[in-house]
């Protein structure tokens, strides 16, 4: 059976998680709570240090669609697609790592914010721009941005929460980034599966 796309995942959900921590002592644990909970496409970044080791123990997660996020370099981007990465996320425009994302055939979500930068982002080959940091100007920047680019695949990161995520969705996001209201670094690292499940269960419920 193929597995499905990661931005087919990422559309159908609306939500993807990502992780900032500094260890992650379960990582299929993890990506299973948050799966169990309706997130199933889970970013870790290169802000963890050993991240490929637990990229590649995260793939063994059932119903998870693993990424990396904050690849800023050609050979990170192709490190982790080598370690089992689905999709990859950049903060800013970065062309050398969009250049390995397509010829690799792995979507990658690229990181802008001006009405320039998005269209850099799909010049560049992004199958989706995330807007950082969204908590900068809010849900009614995005509603703005549909104007000339009602087609495009834009995904806030950065200040979202249970608290605005519908507001984000309702202007317009394909989808939205549930962050460290979700996962905290110190219930990752403490291995609080089951609370990290019931936050993002609550996300999930936010959204509608």
């Amino acid at each position: 059976m193929t597995e499905p796309n990661a931005m087919e995942v990422i559309r159908a959900d609306r939500v993807l998680s990502v992780v900032r921590a500094p260890e992650i002592p379960d990582p299929v644990a993890l990506a299973e709570a948050l799966a169990g909970a309706g997130i199933r496409a889970l970013e870790l970044t290169f802000t963890t240090p050993g991240v490929l080791g637990y990229l590649s123990a995260a793939g063994a997660a059932a119903g998870a669609v693993v990424g990396v996020g904050t690849v800023l370099h050609a050979d990170q981007a192709a490190a982790a697609i080598d370690h089992g990465a689905r999709f990859l996320v950049t903060p800013g425009i970065r062309a050398e790592v969009a250049a390995v994302a397509v010829a690799r055939g792995i979507p990658v979500v690229m990181g802008a914010f001006t009405p320039t930068e998005v269209l850099t982002a799909l010049d560049l080959g992004a199958a989706a721009v995330k807007i950082f940091p969204a908590r900068a100007l809010g849900p009614g920047y995005l509603k703005d941005l549909r104007g000339p680019f009602p087609d495009v695949a834009l995904i806030p990161s950065g200040g979202v929460n249970a608290g605005n995520a519908a507001q984000f969705l309702a202007s317009g996001a394909v989808a939205v980034t549930a962050g460290t209201d979700v996962v905290a670094p110190s219930d990752v690292a403490a291995g609080r599966w089951s609370d990290i499940a019931s936050r993002a269960a609550s996300f999930v419920r936010s959204m509608k």
